[in-house]
């Protein structure tokens, strides 16, 4: 199924936080990406109609096989991506925020590429 980048963002974040806490809620999202709770809503009813989350009777999300899958694939775009950039010299900040922009765009090759590259200068850690 086709997901735009703020899907991508939104499972990625349900993942984060659902390794934090328990129970993750649309309120939990909407405070950790700073948008409002409407907006998350909205974007909750199309991530479950595309069977990505599921929402169980009181509000809490689970991510769907699926959803897991490209929530962890997001998020180890993100992990590598920055440790990247941080190993150019990139201060930590920047390479946060730059790794968050490249790990929509970025092709399966090229990140294949990157990641064997960090694996061999850095050791298994990426």
């Amino acid at each position: 199924m086709a997901l735009l980048e703020s899907g991508e963002m939104y499972l990625e974040t349900i993942l984060i936080l659902s390794r934090e806490r328990s129970i993750v809620r649309s309120v939990d999202v909407a405070d950790r990406m700073n948008f409002s709770k409407p907006s998350v809503s909205r974007a909750m009813g199309l991530l479950k109609n595309d069977e990505f989350i599921e929402i169980d009777g009181k509000g809490g999300i689970t991510l769907t096989e699926s959803g897991r899958a490209r929530a962890e694939n997001i998020y180890e775009r993100h992990r590598v991506l920055t440790k990247m950039l941080e190993s150019l010299g990139v201060d930590s900040e920047t390479a946060t925020e730059d790794a968050c922009k490249m790990e929509h765009y970025i092709s399966q090759k090229s990140f294949d590429a990157i990641k064997e590259h960090m694996r061999d200068r850095m050791g298994s850690g990426t």
